[in-house]
């Protein structure tokens, strides 16, 4: 027997489940957030529901927004609901639930409804979570995508925009008539310098429209940068089922992730924030060092267990964490290689953080697949791994193990698991990755060829050695013996 989430049913749902102790009517809201998912539920929402726990800062709940059809999905989904979502910490030490209401409305899903939203006065910050894809990145250049199709139509009608970025600008120039002050476009992506990108592509597209909308954006918003983080698998009959079995909610899109989260961001915001920091979040002067820890020790050490586990056919991300072949390369790559790439941070111990992936990436309850972790790696292999290389290389160092790790994913995109088995397309560019996979099986100089991806990394004699000598050996060898034979080499 279950019970359908709203306000009204709260009273009905079991003790075990925490609920709001804030009375809804008493916030107000602060935040337009666009891209309502379930990362931006367990992270974002979860630290404002927290701190409107305290009695503070009621002013600053959330508007959710979106442009795209799976937008309009979702808030089908939740307005029946009353905008609630419950969010399920999957610890291996027993799940906990709480129902969270810290967004109080979802915006139609409508360009010019949204622009009038966000130009309200009482709106001081946007925020995002619209993948790194919804940021125009050149494939090629990693810079604004100023030819892609949406953003000129975008620039050939400013005044009916369609894109996110579009009603940003149309948003805050309608602020700027009324004398407004502009409100701080916040970032909640998991990409590097993610207040830069959203600066680049507001700014981009402004400039396109061929007035001086950019000179002024430039000068009075702010975007600040922050790094995020939380294991949050996508919701399925999985997760539906552990929320309805285990505590008797009837959710259309509960939200299920890792008891860990953390938010670390630079504190710039012209028209005031919450208070966060009372809630956990670090507000730091500049959140790079946080940042590049992150991606090489977590999103590094993700990459480095992906290819090896999918080559050896395993299926969860805490199975590999159990084969003593995955985590003693994991292990050793991150301690001779990866970590001594990672400055110094006051007060935080490098070992300690590492320890701490470890653990994370080892709980069960989780369920994250090692397909996942496999999953785009033409474009994380050149955010997670290559600036490793680069800076190993630059100080003059050795890149054996990074060396393996790219030859494994050369290996991976082979398409063929050492079983035999078929691995399924999981990149956009799939097809040529395995082309080239294939050419490298003789000719290993093939892969590291695809200068879109590595550069000038080809031309590396040392790297080109090492790539060479690993990726003949996972051919004659097979992966569990390649890796035997480099864990042996102490």
């Amino acid at each position: 027997m279950t019970t359908k989430l709203s306000l009204g049913n709260l009273g009905a749902i079991a003790p075990a489940v925490a609920k709001p102790s804030y009375a809804r009517g008493d916030l107000s809201p602060g935040i337009v957030h666009v891209g309502v998912g379930n990362f931006h539920r367990a992270h974002q929402a979860i630290y404002l529901h927290k701190l409107f726990e305290t009695g503070r800062d009621l002013d600053w709940a959330i508007i959710g927004a979106g442009v795209k059809h799976y937008d309009a999905a979702m808030r089908g989904k939740l307005e029946p609901q009353d905008w609630l979502t419950t969010v399920v910490e999957l610890d291996p030490k027993g799940f906990s639930a709480r129902i969270t209401g810290a967004m109080i409305d979802f915006a139609a899903v409508d360009p010019a409804a949204l622009v009038e939203l966000m130009a309200r006065p009482e709106i001081r910050i946007v925020s995002l979570t619209v993948t790194e894809g919804g940021y125009y990145m050149d494939a090629d250049t990693g810079g604004f995508d100023a030819g892609h199709p949406e953003i000129a139509a975008d620039a050939k009608d400013p005044d009916e925009p369609r894109t996110v970025f579009g009603i940003i600008i149309a948003a805050l120039m309608k602020r700027r008539v009324a004398g407004t002050p502009p409100f701080t476009v916040m970032s909640c992506d998991n990409l590097p310098e993610n207040g830069h990108v959203a600066r680049n592509a507001v700014l981009g597209l402004a400039r396109l429209r061929g007035d001086d909308s950019a000179a002024w954006i430039s000068e009075h918003v702010a975007f600040p940068c922050g790094m995020v983080d939380c294991i949050t698998p996508a919701t399925g009959p999985r997760e539906i089922a552990i929320v309805a079995e285990k505590f008797g909610i009837d959710d259309a899109a509960p939200v299920v992730c890792e008891p860990f989260r953390q938010w670390v961001l630079e504190d710039n915001f012209p028209q005031g924030r919450p208070a966060l920091e009372t809630v956990g979040v670090e507000f730091v002067d500049d959140v790079a060092p946080y940042e590049l820890m992150k991606l090489r020790i977590l999103n590094g050490g993700h990459a480095t267990i992906a290819y090896p586990s999918g080559l050896m056919d395993i299926h969860y991300v805490h199975e590999a964490m159990e084969n003593q072949l995955v985590t003693g390369f994991l292990d050793k790559l991150q301690h001779d290689e990866i970590m001594p790439t990672v400055p110094e941070i006051p007060g935080v111990s490098r070992e300690d953080y590492y320890r701490m992936c470890v653990e994370r990436f080892s709980n069960s309850a989780v369920g994250d697949t090692i397909s996942r972790l496999c999953l785009d790696g033409s474009n994380r292999q050149p955010k997670f791994i290559l600036p490793t290389v680069r800076a190993r290389i630059s100080q003059g160092v050795a890149v054996d193990g990074l060396a393996l790790e790219s030859a494994l994913w050369c290996r991976y995109c082979y398409a063929e698991t050492d079983s035999g088995k078929a691995i399924p397309p999981n990149d956009p560019n799939w097809d040529r990755l395995t082309a080239q996979s294939k050419m490298a099986r003789d000719n290993p100089a093939a892969w590291l060829a695809m200068k879109e991806i590595y550069g000038d990394l080809g031309e590396n004699e040392a790297f080109a050695q090492r790539f060479e000598h690993w990726l003949n050996a996972l051919w004659r060898d097979g992966t569990a013996g390649t890796l035997k034979k480099y864990l042996a080499r102490g």
